[in-house]
C-alpha cells in the first residue's frame, strides 16, 4: 500500500533519516515509537506530503488515501457547529444532499420526467453511500470521544483547543481514510474517551500509524512497533510489551557481537603493530590491515532507559494528616462541580485523581492547593505541609532568557551548581545542555525542568496536573522512578495508565458531584470497575462509607454516630496511633541518614567510625520493629 524506500532527511546538517526503508500494508496497525527530537512526526509529515524528502522515495498505491491528525489542528476554527464540522468528512454525500434538496426545489415550480428520473438516480446514490445515516455515525463518534449531546450544535470556535482537535479527530475517523496517521491522540483525551477511540481503532479496516507514549493505548491498539532509532526504522512485530521483551533480546545479542568484534580489532591491531617493521610478516600484516578496513562495524548498545536515583530532602517533616476537605461546594454558574464534597489526604497517600475531562479534576486539585474559592465548606492544610503545585501554565512561567541551569537556581533551594547539574541529569540534560536558553526548548523539554524546579522545591507535598503531557517514553520512566523514591505525599491528575498504574496507591474520582475513593492501586481499581454492573456501580454511588475489606470506593465521611462514649474512645485510639506513626517516622528518617552516613567513603576507611554508625544503625532498627509490633497490636486490639 505504502513504501518508504532509502529515506533521507536532513535538518540543516544532521540527519534525521540516512536509507531508511518501511513497507505498510492494508491492515498494519503500527505505533511509531523513538526519543524526542527523532523525526516521529517529521515522517508522518513526509508521508503526508508536506515535507520532501532529500533522497530516497515514498511510493503510494493508486487507491491509498491518507488522513493525518497532527497537532496544527488544534489552531483551525470555524462558526459552524462541531457536528457540521464532523460530517464534512462525508464531502461526497453531502454533495449529492444538496443536489437532491435542488432538485426538490425544482419539482415544486415545474414537475417534470426528467427531473423525476434526477431525483431517483440522486436518492440511489445517497442511499448507496448510507447517506441516511451519516448523521447518526457522526453524532455516535462525536459523542465516544466526550461531546454531550447538547453540545453537537455549538461552534467549533467556542471550544479549547483540546477539544477542537477531537472534532477534527472524529472527522477523520469518519472519513475512514486507508492509511490514518494519529500524532499524539491522547494528549487531548481523557480516560473514557481513550479507551472509546482504543476499541474503535482495533477494528479500524485501513491501515494505522500512532505516534503516542502511552504504552497501554499502543499495546491495545497496534500490531507492529517501528522505532525511530541511529537514523533508521527498526520493525518489531508484536505490541508495545512485545517489543521491550524482543528489544532487549536484540541488545543482547548486539552487545556480545559487539564486544567479541572489539576484542578481534584489538587482537588484529596488536598483530599489525607487533609485526609491521618484519619484511618476513609484511604480506600477513597487510592483509590484516585490509580485512579492518573491510570489516563492517558492529555499533555498541545506547542504553536509553536512564536509571533515576533522585535524592528527595524535605525542610520539615508533615504531620499525618496532609487535607481535611469538609462539605465543600463548588459551582460555575450552572455547572455543579462538587456539593456537600468530603476528602481527606494522609501522610504517604500517592493519589491519582482520573475521569473524564469536565468531572472538575483540575479544580479539586486548585481547591487542595488553596488557589481556587469555594461557594461552600473548608479545606484545612495539615501541619508542617510544605506543598508545590506543577501545572501546564507553569511552562509559561519560565523564564525564556534563563538558561536551564539558571532557571533551577532560581527555585531558591540553595542547592549547588554541582547538585542542580546532577539533577538536570537525572532529567536527561546533560553537558553543555544545562546552557540551553528556556526559549529555544522543545515542549517537552519545557516540561523536564519545570518538572525539575517542583521536585527540587523541598516540599513534602506535590500537586501534579498532567505532570506526563508532551514526555516521551524515557522522561516519563524518570518520573515514574523520581516519584517511586518520594517519601512524601502527592496528588496527580493524569490519563497515562501505565504512569498512574506504577505510581498511586489511591484512587481519587468525582462521581454525583462528591469526591470517591478506591483504597488500592489503578489496576486493583479498574478490575473491581470491570466487574461491576450497572445496578452495582449505582448502588456504590449512593453509599457513604468506604471499606477496603469490600474493596469498594464510597464518599469520605468522617461523621461516626456512635455514643459519646465511643467517640471518646475512639479519639484515644486515634491519638495513641498517630504518635506511635510519628515515632515510627522519625526513626526511619534517622535510619536513612545512618545508611547515607555508613555509605560515606571517609566513614568506610574508618574502622571506629564505621563501628559507631554501625551500633546506632542496628539500635533504631530494633527501635522500629519494637513500635511497628506496638501498632499493629494496638490496631488489632482496637478494631
Amino acid at each position: 500500500m505504502l513504501s518508504i524506500n532509502n529515506l533521507s532527511y536532513f535538518i540543516g546538517g544532521r540527519a534525521l533519516y540516512e536509507n531508511a526503508s518501511l513497507h505498510i500494508k492494508p491492515k498494519d496497525k503500527i505505533g511509531l515509537i523513538g526519543l524526542n527530537g527523532t523525526g516521529k512526526s517529521t515522517l508522518l509529515r513526509l508521508i503526508d506530503g508536506e515535507y520532501q524528502q532529500d533522497g530516497g522515495d515514498i511510493s503510494k498505491s493508486n487507491d491509498c488515501t491518507v488522513g493525518f491528525l497532527n497537532q496544527d489542528l488544534l489552531s483551525y476554527q470555524t462558526d459552524d457547529s462541531i457536528l457540521s464540522v464532523a460530517m464534512t468528512a462525508f464531502a461526497e454525500t453531502l454533495d449529492i444532499q444538496h443536489q437532491i434538496e435542488a432538485t426538490l426545489k425544482q419539482m415544486e415550480e415545474a414537475y417534470e420526467d426528467k427531473l423525476v428520473d434526477r431525483l431517483t438516480h440522486l436518492q440511489d446514490q445517497f442511499d448507496a453511500l448510507d447517506g441516511y445515516t451519516m448523521q447518526a455515525k457522526a453524532e455516535e463518534i462525536l459523542e465516544g470521544i466526550g461531546f454531550t449531546t447538547e453540545e453537537l450544535q455549538r461552534p467549533l470556535r467556542t471550544f479549547s483547543g483540546g477539544w477542537r482537535m477531537r472534532v477534527m479527530l472524529a472527522k477523520l475517523l469518519l472519513e475512514k481514510p486507508s492509511l490514518l496517521m494519529l500524532d499524539e491522540p491522547t494528549n487531548h483525551l481523557d480516560l473514557p474517551s481513550i479507551q472509546w477511540v482504543e476499541n474503535y481503532l482495533k477494528t479500524y479496516e485501513g491501515a494505522i500509524i500512532v505516534v503516542s507514549h502511552d504504552r497501554q493505548f499502543l499495546d491495545s491498539t497496534i500490531n507492529t512497533i517501528v522505532e525511530v532509532s541511529n537514523q533508521q526504522l527498526n520493525v518489531y512485530s508484536g505490541n508495545y510489551s512485545f517489543y521491550l521483551e524482543e528489544k532487549s533480546l536484540r541488545s543482547e545479542i548486539q552487545k556480545n557481537a559487539f564486544e567479541n568484534q572489539q576484542q578481534k580489532i584489538k587482537q588484529t591491531e596488536k598483530f599489525i603493530e607487533r609485526f609491521r617493521s618484519k619484511a618476513t610478516k609484511a604480506r600477513q600484516v597487510q592483509s590484516r590491515v585490509k580485512s579492518l578496513e573491510r570489516m563492517d562495524k558492529v555499533d555498541d548498545v545506547m542504553d536509553e532507559n536512564a536509571k533515576v536515583n533522585f535524592k528527595f530532602s524535605f525542610q520539615q517533616q508533615s504531620g499525618r494528616f496532609i487535607s481535611t476537605m469538609k462539605n465543600v461546594s463548588k459551582s460555575y454558574g450552572d455547572l455543579h462541580i462538587l456539593e456537600n464534597a468530603e476528602g481527606q489526604i494522609e501522610r504517604g497517600d500517592k493519589i491519582a485523581l482520573i475521569g473524564a475531562n469536565g468531572k472538575g479534576k483540575s479544580t479539586l486539585l486548585r481547591i487542595i492547593a488553596g488557589t481556587e474559592g469555594m461557594q461552600q465548606g473548608e479545606n484545612e492544610m495539615g501541619y508542617n505541609v510544605n506543598m508545590a503545585f506543577f501545572a501546564q501554565h507553569q511552562l509559561e512561567a519560565l523564564n525564556v532568557e534563563n538558561s536551564v541551569l539558571e532557571e533551577l537556581k532560581q527555585a531558591g533551594t540553595g542547592k549547588t551548581e554541582l547538585e542542580l547539574r546532577g539533577v538536570l541529569g537525572c532529567f536527561l540534560f546533560t553537558d553543555d545542555d544545562v546552557f540551553k536558553k528556556i526559549k529555544v526548548l522543545s515542549g517537552g523539554e519545557k516540561s523536564r525542568v519545570a518538572l525539575a524546579k517542583t521536585l527540587i522545591s523541598e516540599s513534602n507535598f506535590l500537586i501534579l496536573d498532567e505532570p506526563t503531557n508532551h514526555l516521551d517514553m524515557q522522561s516519563v520512566n524518570i518520573l515514574i522512578q523520581a516519584l517511586q523514591q518520594f517519601k512524601g505525599t502527592f496528588v496527580i491528575v493524569s490519563h497515562d495508565r501505565y504512569f498512574v498504574t506504577e505510581v498511586a496507591n489511591k484512587i481519587w474520582y468525582i462521581e454525583d458531584k462528591d469526591i470517591k475513593i478506591y483504597p488500592g492501586t489503578y489496576d486493583e481499581y479498574n478490575n473491581w470497575r470491570s466487574r461491576q454492573t450497572p445496578e452495582e456501580k449505582a448502588e456504590t454511588s449512593a453509599k457513604d462509607k468506604p471499606t477496603k475489606e469490600a474493596a469498594k470506593p464510597q464518599k469520605n465521611n468522617h461523621n461516626r454516630n456512635h455514643s459519646s462514649s465511643s467517640e471518646k474512645e475512639d479519639k484515644i485510639a486515634k491519638k495513641a496511633l498517630q504518635e506511635l506513626e510519628e515515632k515510627i517516622f522519625e526513626l526511619e528518617m534517622e535510619k536513612e541518614g545512618l545508611e547515607e552516613t555508613m555509605a560515606k567513603p571517609s566513614v568506610y576507611a574508618d574502622p571506629e567510625q564505621l563501628k559507631t554508625a554501625t551500633v546506632q544503625y542496628e539500635q533504631v532498627q530494633q527501635n522500629i520493629s519494637k513500635l511497628q509490633q506496638q501498632y499493629e497490636s494496638f490496631q488489632t486490639t482496637a478494631g
